[in-house]
């Protein structure tokens, strides 16, 4: 009789157990649905290619914040200089050429542009970087624009150096795109634009939206 009760009470055990573990399966689960994967949070599978992307050095203005009520992003990645070439004075008229490669890390941003779309290139190149203070092997955070159905890289304040990936410009760029690039809805980072020389930019594109969804709002 003894070895009856134990082992019935054994059977209980284990059947409660059982069902723990079946609620806790059940509930991550039910998390890993709920839990939606932020936009800038880009999973990549890279081709061994080269993107080339052509310098608007004619545009006023470059930099993660451009135009009054800013203009979209086509391309943000964050990668490692691994090739600069000799200053070309003589490639253009109207500015000195410098082709640099950056080895893409990270991709945060990619705008469809159809055909012209960002295409998991494994290399990026550009000529814009003539009278910066960056060397091969260093991080950096780039930022990319559309121009006439092709992505273009403004200058050379498009190119961040970091420290690495995890700096916080990374970090409240991330934030920026997940806020579908409206700056009123992470006003608490203009401390950290600020600090990185992009006050005037980035305040700048708040009071344009707040005036335009005050006036559309009437």
């Amino acid at each position: 009789m003894k070895m009856i009760r134990i082992s019935f009470a054994m059977n209980i055990k284990n059947h409660l157990i059982y069902k723990l573990v079946f609620a806790l399966a059940i509930l991550a689960l039910g998390t890993s649905c709920d839990s939606k994967r932020a936009k800038s949070d880009i999973d990549i599978t890279f081709v061994q290619d080269t993107l080339d992307v052509g310098y608007t050095y004619w545009w006023e203005e470059s930099g993660p914040f451009i135009g009054y009520c800013g203009k979209e992003y086509a391309l943000v990645f964050s990668g490692t200089v691994v090739n600069l070439d000799k200053a070309n004075h003589d490639a253009a008229p109207l500015y000195i050429s410098q082709k640099g490669t950056i080895a893409v890390d990270e991709v945060y941003k990619i705008k469809d542009m159809g055909n012209n779309s960002y295409a998991n290139q494994k290399y990026f190149s550009t000529d814009c970087f003539s009278n910066m203070d960056i060397n091969v092997g260093n991080k950096v955070l780039v930022f990319c624009y559309d121009y006439e159905g092709g992505l273009t890289i403004p200058g050379n304040s498009s190119i961040i150096k970091i420290k690495s990936l995890d700096h916080p410009l990374v970090g409240a760029t991330k934030r920026f795109i997940d806020a579908d690039e409206n700056p009123v809805e992470i006003k608490e980072d203009s401390t950290l634009w600020s600090a990185y020389g992009y006050r005037k930019q980035f305040n700048q594109m708040i009071r344009c939206r707040e005036n335009t969804e005050r006036i559309t709002s009437k």
